[in-house]
């Protein structure tokens, strides 16, 4: 009976999604090396404000929204910016599949943020940004890093 339950143990640990739950200043120093800091004029603060209210950090958060779906770390709709596994297909314009998002890599993701924040949108294609962040004091996010 051991054997069994540490048999079904070990073959969770190996098909698990890797993704992880990253801390503000994690995400502080890794927007700073990734040049996504003072991005189209936005600051670490604003991007960490936007993970936090959109996956709380996580990098493995999946929504569905019924014909599409918010994935990773900055929740990037499948829409219009990644390909999933619907038939349908989407304009696609990170140029990625969707599940690249969901794991511990967040690299990919902030490279789409890129991309998305070219968009006519900008910042404001994710709604929490405008919600939660626009016009706020948003030292706390970086404050110790």
């Amino acid at each position: 009976m051991k054997v069994i339950l540490c048999l079904a143990l070990l073959t969770c640990l190996i098909f698990r999604t890797e993704g992880k739950k990253y801390n503000r200043c994690e995400l502080y120093k890794m927007f700073k090396n990734t040049g996504l800091a003072g991005y189209h004029g936005h600051s670490a603060a604003d991007w960490i404000c936007v993970a936090k209210h959109e996956s709380d950090y996580t990098s493995t958060k999946k929504t569905n929204h019924g014909t599409s779906q918010d994935y990773g770390i900055f929740q990037i709709n499948s829409k219009h910016w990644c390909k999933d596994e619907k038939p349908a297909g989407s304009p696609n314009g990170c140029k990625m599949r969707c599940k690249n998002l969901l794991d511990e890599n967040i690299h990919d993701d902030i490279e789409c943020a890129k991309k998305v924040i070219e968009g006519p949108s900008g910042i404001s294609a994710w709604p929490s940004w405008e919600k939660y962040c626009k016009g706020k004091d948003l030292s706390k996010y970086t404050k110790g890093c």
